[in-house]
């Protein structure tokens, strides 16, 4: 069993990592396999709507969202971690997870998901939505802790200093674990849900 956690902050060891790593010691206490991936400084743009992956399986941009892809098909979980820029995620997350879930072709229902969000102060809670709608729209149920997935701080000193944050993360952790081994013996017992073929309709129709 595999979660990865996504980085979307610009620095690699900062106040986003801070939340994520104390969610990722508790993920390996619990036997889950984990892996940080760092995305926010990377050079990446948004999706094109050209759906050429709909044909070859992968993003027309060669970049990390391709290398990243097989590790969202094959994992068990996935938590993404943002800053908040104007109570809205990361840009450069935004473009990255836009054209993951968009080239991803392997069925996410019933992977899980979760959203931490990192902020100086104000903000958390519409980045925390806003990262939210990716695992609604996808079929993964979404993993809650004991308040909404966030921590303060301006500095990694600081987020530690969250104590409340900081348990929120420990309990995101044991939730995230548990939900995944539950998963999993429902689906040997009893597999997955039926799925109807999707009715696509339109709100406007000639």
């Amino acid at each position: 069993m595999k979660v990865l956690l996504i980085n979307g902050s610009p620095n690699a060891k900062g106040c986003t990592f801070t939340a994520l790593s104390e969610v990722t010691e508790v993920l390996n206490k619990e036997g889950i396999e984990t892996e940080i991936i760092h995305v926010g400084n990377k050079n990446l743009r948004g999706c094109i709507g050209c759906r050429k992956c709909k044909s070859t399986g992968e993003c027309v941009f060669k970049d990390l969202v391709n290398e990243v892809s097989p590790k969202f098909a094959e994992c068990d979980g996935i938590i993404i971690g943002s800053p908040v820029y104007f109570a809205s995620a990361n840009g450069t997350l935004v473009s990255f997870i836009d054209r993951l879930f968009y080239s991803t072709m392997t069925d996410k229902t019933m992977k899980v998901g979760a959203a931490v969000v990192s902020c100086r102060r104000g903000g958390a809670s519409a980045t925390f939505d806003e990262l939210n709608k990716y695992f609604t729209i996808s079929g993964m149920p979404v993993v809650s802790s004991q308040y909404w997935n966030s921590v303060h701080g301006n500095t990694p000193e600081e987020v530690r200093l969250d104590t409340e944050g900081m348990q929120t993360m420990r309990t995101l952790g044991r939730n995230t674990a548990f939900m995944i081994k539950s998963i999993q013996l429902g689906k040997e017992k009893f597999g997955l849900p039926e799925k109807e073929e999707w009715q696509r309709r339109n709100f406007i129709e000639m």
